[in-house]
């Protein structure tokens, strides 16, 4: 094969490479790893979701950074990878969601939502003159009585999950929830857990980068900073109770 047909397979967003590969969408995924981490946890009372929000400069308002959306009463989603995509999937789902309440009158379910999102990021994997998009969601909500928590690809393949991490420092927060989580976690083990993962993924962060919402029956609840600031101190202290044990059984 000579250098031209590989960049013919590397510019297209419908073509197979020989090997079965979209480059594209493999590139898509590498924006989503750059992006600040988020997660989502599924409890026995709806789900938890979290983010990182830092600002590349103490000028910038860190406010005007969302990474977690309301999508409808009683459904949000966590955004990783490049803003503006997903400010557009954000939109997508509301519409959809809205669409749902004026056909039917009741909310759309956590799967239908996001199976719905999915096929719309499928498309851009097989149309001439698109790019996928850049982006993945959490999408979290409650769906007859119990908590539901997915993953997109931009590829748009969606999965379920108990607990994940999408974003940098994947692999870290993946094995933080992993280690952490249990079947019958409460919200406020949820949010526990949830920043517990961020700081062991990054020791460096402050209280205030931390966004955190809970999705249950009572609707899509914003954690105050307060809070946050509660659960970062208790966090960090086991952090460092952690790290000391470390230190004194090596010196046994």
């Amino acid at each position: 094969m000579n250098r031209n047909d590989k960049q013919a397979y590397d510019r297209g967003t419908s073509l197979f490479s020989p090997d079965g590969r979209i480059y594209q969408v493999e590139y898509a995924r590498e924006a989503v790893k750059r992006g600040a981490p988020v997660l989502g946890v599924r409890t026995a009372d709806g789900v938890v979701l979290a983010a990182l929000r830092s600002t590349p400069s103490d000028l910038m308002e860190a406010e005007s950074i969302e990474k977690l959306h309301k999508l409808d009463d009683a459904l949000g989603a966590a955004t990783a990878g490049h803003v503006a995509d997903a400010r557009k999937l954000v939109d997508f789902a509301r519409t959809t969601a809205q669409r749902e309440h004026l056909r039917y009158g009741e909310p759309i379910g956590v799967e239908t939502l996001t199976k719905t999102i999915t096929d719309n990021i499928q498309e851009s994997t097989q149309s001439g003159g698109t790019r996928p998009y850049g982006a993945s969601l959490l999408i979290g909500g409650v769906e007859n009585g119990s908590g539901r928590l997915f993953a997109t690809d931009p590829s748009g393949t969606p999965q379920e999950w108990k607990a994940v991490a999408i974003g940098g420092h994947r692999e870290d927060v993946q094995a933080a929830l992993e280690d952490g989580y249990a079947e019958d976690l409460s919200l406020e083990d949820g949010l526990a857990l949830a920043v517990e993962a961020l700081v062991a993924a990054d020791e460096e962060i402050e209280s205030d980068e931390l966004n955190l919402v809970t999705v249950s029956e009572a609707g899509y609840d914003i954690v105050d900073e307060e809070t946050i600031a509660e659960l970062f101190a208790d966090a960090t202290e086991d952090d460092e109770d952690d790290e000391s044990g470390e230190t004194d059984e090596s010196e046994e």
